[in-house]
């Protein structure tokens, strides 16, 4: 697939994917949607990298917001095949087997906010900015946004925020645990790119199996403590256990093969 709305770029086995439309504040439209679709479905697992950094171009915005223009006109039916294709596609991101980053850079409005909350982890500039505004338009958010916002800052501060579509600012996103740290525009891709060489330093296998067990708590009639038992059952039958604990035994640094 062609990228019109992505730029893709590796740097020391971290892949960089920067939204790409800075002149509408690289808000989502649905051949975003589709190209983000087909890059973690597709693209990005058969890629020999560590993690992925998802960014906006440009200083001022990360997502600010859906395409609003592609909403006009739409009846219900066709709305919620909008959000159904938009939560198909965070979903694909959540569930990604290496360590996602979001490198929020400015506005994460509506969709935007959605978009790094399907990220593993967030990373803000002291610039950002977060809301769910969706309900300025007579919506509410579609792409999950209901649902994550919730599991990361409780029930009570996640309705307030949404039915007053509040934008914070990254310190309070930092305090409400919506994201993992606030820094300065100039270190935020450094940031992003030391949290991923972190988890690089353990075992792949063991990764995918953290972001399958801790996803299986939110997932209807899963059992997260019996997904845990499985995942710890895989990771214990692996070579990389074998060789972590060797290598703990041993005392010197584990050469982890993702076997």
């Amino acid at each position: 697939m062609e990228y019109k709305n992505l730029l893709l770029t590796e740097d020391d086995g971290i892949l960089i994917v920067t939204i790409n439309r800075e002149k509408a504040l690289n808000a989502l439209n649905q051949q975003t949607i589709r190209e983000l679709k087909h890059l973690f479905q597709t693209d990005a697992p058969t890629r020999d990298i560590k993690g992925v950094i998802i960014t906006g171009a440009g200083r001022k915005a990360f997502v600010a917001g859906a395409d609003i223009k592609e909403f006009e006109g739409m009846d219900a039916s066709q709305a919620k095949a909008l959000s159904q294709n938009g939560q198909d596609c965070f979903a694909l991101i959540e569930n990604f087997n290496k360590p996602v980053v979001a490198a929020v850079n400015g506005y994460a409005l509506g969709g935007g906010c959605e978009l790094a909350m399907a990220c593993h982890l967030r990373v803000a500039s002291d610039n950002a900015r977060f809301a769910l505004p969706e309900v300025t338009l007579g919506i509410i958010p579609g792409y999950g946004g209901t649902q994550r916002l919730l599991q990361y800052i409780g029930k009570t501060k996640a309705m307030e925020l949404m039915m007053t579509a509040q934008m914070i600012k990254a310190k309070d996103a930092l305090q409400l645990h919506l994201v993992n740290y606030v820094v300065s525009i100039e270190d935020l891709l450094d940031q992003a790119k030391d949290l991923i060489q972190k988890a690089a330093q353990n075992g792949p296998i063991a990764i995918a199996k953290v972001i399958e067990a801790v996803n299986a708590f939110y997932k209807d009639g899963v059992d997260g403590f019996a997904a845990e038992v499985e995942a710890f059952g895989v990771t214990a039958g692996t070579e990389d256990f074998k060789e972590g604990a060797s290598a703990f035994i041993q005392k010197r640094k584990p050469e982890f093969k993702g076997e």
